[in-house]
């Protein structure tokens, strides 16, 4: 089953109810800011991709600030937020179903919880089976880049059973979590994510200090 348009629905719907000007879990950034990121990221690719290349970082950042200041009446940021949930345009690879998935299935999810945590309020979702099935099979894909910054290995586990190890070293860190807990933690989201750890003390400690994600 394909999860990106039901995603991309649920994220918009929760800007929406969120209104320009909540917080969110990105550093520095409102939803309206979010929401320009994510119309951005895919009519114009190139400050997207800016935004994990330090070089060109300055420039995605100006232009997502600019967006959002346009779309900072609620009128503007729905209208925005709307052409985000139209999808992609007809020129953008995004509308190849395989590419669609391993670009946004991941960056939806994680952007939903990045509003609906920055509040002091909030419960994890019941998710579908097949969503956080198809949210595993993503992460275990690209674990050990977003692990690669800590010293440790790193061992994803599954209170269902299944496990992945995401990076070996000596000494090992397992992280317990449902699937999108361990995405959220994954990408940097430590302090809000739903997970434990088990491992030495000092291993664990490690962790928790350690620099996670992209």
């Amino acid at each position: 089953m394909h999860f990106v348009d039901p995603s991309r629905e649920v994220l918009a719907e929760t800007l929406i109810a969120a209104g320009p000007h909540s917080p969110t879990l990105c550093d520095g950034w409102q939803t309206k800011e979010l929401a320009a990121h994510l119309y951005l990221r895919g009519h114009r690719p190139s400050v997207g991709i800016g935004a994990l290349i330090k070089p060109l970082s300055v420039v995605s950042e100006k232009a997502t600030r600019t967006l959002a200041a346009k779309s900072a009446s609620t009128p503007a940021y729905e209208a925005l937020v709307n052409d985000f949930r139209k999808g992609h345009p007809f020129y953008s690879p995004m509308r190849v179903r395989s590419i669609d998935t391993s670009t946004n299935l991941i960056e939806y999810f994680v952007h939903t919880e990045d509003v609906r945590r920055a509040t002091s309020r909030w419960a994890p979702r019941a998710l579908d089976e097949e969503y956080s099935n198809a949210l595993w099979d993503e992460l275990i894909k690209r674990a050990a880049i977003l692990y690669r910054g800590v010293d440790l290995g790193i061992v994803l586990v599954r209170p269902d059973g299944p496990r992945h190890v995401a990076k070996r070293a000596p000494v090992s860190v397992a992280i317990v979590g449902e699937p999108g807990e361990l995405l959220m933690h994954a990408h940097g989201r430590t302090r809000h994510a739903l997970v434990t750890f088990e491992g030495q003390p000092d291993a664990v400690a490690l962790l928790e200090s350690a620099e996670v994600g992209l």
